[in-house]
């Protein structure tokens, strides 16, 4: 896939902290260490990557270049029901142009999330191999995955056990069954959230 047309040549510290999924902090001190290579606006604090610094950055260090591609929103389900799961992917691309990877389990989740840099991961909290908890623990620990929301699914539990998932670090809930528009709002709704 190409980029779209409105190339930029040039990105700001905001827009690589998008494309590779961290927090824009994280691009100051890559830019400020020189690992990553760029430029200051004079008379500003102002940091400026070029495209091609960017790309030589990432391939260095094994990052994806498929966010770089599309600069699309980036959704992991994580769902071992595989009618849901097709369901999902399909409609998640095709009407909300999201860029979509799947997982089955709870382990290839964390191997996948790992390259994708997932903005969101759509959890269901009841894998046959691992606890959707502690999927959402080992995500939300890790230093690369920190800028990820990751939205509980389930359709077994009750409203207030639902309620408490979000004081349990989730950045949403999704009741099965739910509508795909309910799933779109709750990705839009969790990436709305300002850093």
């Amino acid at each position: 896939m190409l980029m779209n047309s409105k190339v930029k040549d040039v990105l700001t510290t905001g827009e690589v902290a998008k494309i590779c999924n961290v927090a824009p902090r994280t691009v100051s001190k890559w830019f400020d260490s020189g690992a990553l290579r760029g430029y200051r606006i004079p008379g500003s604090k102002d940091r400026r990557i070029p495209v091609n610094q960017l790309i030589r950055f990432m391939k260095q260090h094994g990052m994806p270049l498929n966010g770089l591609m599309t600069g699309c929103t980036r959704i992991l389900i994580v769902d071992d029901e595989q009618d849901i799961v097709e369901v999902l992917e399909k409609i998640l691309e095709d009407e909300a142009k999201y860029e979509v990877e799947v997982a089955k389990g709870g382990f290839a989740a964390g191997v996948i999330a790992e390259k994708f840099r997932p903005h969101v991961i759509l959890l269901d909290m009841h894998l046959s191999d691992i606890d959707g908890r502690e999927v959402a623990k080992q995500v939300k620990n890790n230093a690369d995955l920190q800028l990820t929301k990751v939205i509980a699914m389930s359709g077994k539990m009750m409203d207030e056990e639902a309620k408490g998932m979000l004081a349990q670090g989730f950045d949403g809930f999704l009741k099965k069954p739910f509508h795909v528009k309910q799933v779109i709002e709750a990705v839009e709704d969790a990436m709305a959230v300002v850093y």
